[in-house]
Formats: structure tokens, sequence, C-alpha cells
């Protein structure tokens, strides 16, 4: 396996990983599948953004896909930005969001950005530890915030400060 700069032809993987993970988790908190188009679009604003967009791939198959994007949308916020990690349903348990995030947090700190925010279902424990591993910490929990599947969702907001140094590899 390896992690690369995604292309437009990864789209119907990333969108078939995508829509899978909407359709079967409370990980995106939304109900109407993405189509070719709208992660084309997605996918455009993230380039010409200058964020990036990283695969998982081996064999040809793309097994995961990450990126992050804005946190909000006003200027005082130009340091802080927003990630996703999702692995196709077949593959997760196998250390490729470990591989994504690890190749995603560099890319970050080397843009001179200052803190990267996770928004993570308050149930989905997997991906509190996750990112625990990673040095990220909870700094919210929003009690019902979302709905999906006939029932309320509280988020958990975490973060991580990219460029202090207790948060930096070894030999920084």
């Amino acid at each position: 396996m390896h992690i690369r700069t995604a292309t437009k032809g990864d789209l119907p993987a990333i969108l078939e990983i995508y829509n899978d993970v909407l359709l079967t988790s409370t990980a995106i908190y939304d109900d109407q599948p993405s189509s070719l188009e709208e992660r084309l679009d997605w996918f455009e604003g993230r380039v010409q953004q200058g964020f990036p967009v990283l695969v998982a791939e081996q064999d040809g198959t793309v097994l995961g896909f990450a990126s992050y994007g804005p946190w909000r949308a006003r200027w005082g916020y130009r340091f802080t930005v927003e990630h996703s990690v999702h692995v196709h349903v077949d593959h997760r348990g196998a250390g490729i969001g470990k591989a994504l995030l690890s190749a995603l947090i560099p890319i970050a700190r080397a843009a001179g950005l200052h803190v990267m925010v996770g928004g993570i279902d308050a149930e989905n424990l997997n991906s509190i530890r996750f990112h625990e591993r990673f040095g990220f910490v909870q700094v919210g929990h929003a009690k019902e915030v979302g709905r999906k599947f006939d029932r309320w969702l509280d988020l958990v907001t975490m973060q991580l400060f990219l460029d202090h140094p207790a948060n930096l590899p070894v030999g920084s």
C-alpha cells in the first residue's frame, strides 16, 4: 500500500467509499448520497484552495482517502483546518486510516497551519481513540446537534496543535 495525491481518476472510488460511509454510519451527518459531479466539485474546490486530497492505494485499488479543508470561512480561521479520513468497508482495521492521517498531518504542518480539527460522532469511540493516538484532544461535546437514523446525535470536537513542540515529530 502507498499513499499518494488523488487524481480525478480516483473520484469514482472516493465516491463509493464516501457514499458507503454516509449510508451506513453516523460518521457523515447527511442522508443523501453524493453524486460524481458533487465529488468532482469537492475535489476541484480542494485543489483550487491548495488543500490536499490523498488516497491509499494498493494494486491499483483505492482503499481510502483523506483531506482537509477550511474549518470556518472567515479570514481569522485561516490557520485552522478540518480533516476527514475514510476507509473502504473491506479494508478497515488494517492501518489504512493511520497511514492516511500520518501523511496528512505533515502536509498541514508544512503549510504553516496551527490547528487541525476533527468532528466525530460521540458514539464512535474507535474514531475518538484513533485520534487520541495522534495527539488529538477533545475540546468540545455538542449534544444532539445532528439527526440521522431517526435519532439525535452528539458531536465531539477534537483538535491537534500542529506547531506545538509536544506534538511535533522527534527531531523537528
